[in-house]
């Protein structure tokens, strides 16, 4: 929806809008701000912000010392009912933890949203990758093992709107170039059922996904497991890695209500 389109739309709630705008504009690299730059980062005036931040502290969702601004632990409580309405989350933690036991590396399940991915759920090694990840995070799907799973997944008519939509940018030297080489890329996913993607979205970083499916045979969400290239070859990622993640991908789809 254009910002015209949400204008002229009497069921579209302007304020609340620029009120989940002020709580995306903290992250993990500004946990704390001031008003002048919670007003730079959205784009409204100081007296604006100042509306939307002094709302969100009375009702607990921020904080404030005075100066800077810091959102509070009930923040989650927003993302946690999106979490906790997905059949999918309880059921596969415990099968994420087996596949990290068998390999000893961190697994993952992650869904679509519009041009990325979102990790809902993640067991994470002991091992310390150098990409940070979490609940929440957004990677890009063109460059990712499950942002390919998933959009191989996807019906006809929106994998070609996904295409128009997108912007390939090269993240490093691996990263998949043109269009034309990432639509090979996410045929070559459909068509194996399981993706691999080397070095593309991180150097050093190879990770391997598979689809989770609901009884209909539809995409519902992605699993993965990384490593580094310095520890695992290609090989052992094809002849170890994939039949633990597949096994697991098909207890979770298995598992989930109809």
């Amino acid at each position: 929806m254009t910002k015209v389109q949400a204008s002229e739309d009497k069921d579209y709630v302007q304020s609340l809008v620029r009120g989940l705008e002020v709580i995306r504009t903290f992250s993990r690299y500004k946990p704390r701000m001031t008003l002048t730059e919670v007003a730079e980062q959205t784009g409204m005036t100081r007296a604006t912000a100042r509306r939307f931040l002094l709302t969100l502290v009375r009702e607990e969702y921020a904080e404030t010392d005075g100066k800077y601004f810091a959102l509070r632990p009930k923040v989650l409580d927003l993302g946690f009912a999106y979490l906790s309405s997905l059949p999918i989350w309880e059921v596969a933690q415990p099968i994420m933890r087996d596949v990290v036991n068998a390999l000893h590396e961190s697994c993952s399940l992650a869904v679509l949203d519009g041009l990325d991915i979102v990790y809902v759920a993640r067991v994470p090694t002991e091992r310390v990758m150098t990409i940070g990840l979490s609940i929440g995070s957004r990677l890009p799907a063109y460059c990712s093992s499950m942002g390919r799973t998933l959009l191989a997944g996807l019906p006809p008519a929106e994998l070609a709107a996904y295409y128009d939509r997108v912007k390939i940018e090269r993240r490093t030297e691996r990263t998949v170039a043109n269009m034309v080489a990432l639509k090979d890329a996410i045929e070559t996913s459909r068509r194996q059922g399981w993706t691999l993607v080397d070095q593309e979205l991180e150097m050093g970083l190879r990770s391997i996904a598979a689809p989770v499916k609901n009884r209909r045979s539809e995409v519902l969400a992605a699993l993965n497991v990384s490593t580094h290239e310095g520890r695992t070859s290609i090989e052992t990622i094809k002849t170890r890695f994939l039949p633990v993640l597949l096994d697991a991908a098909q207890r979770i789809s298995a598992a989930l209500p109809q």
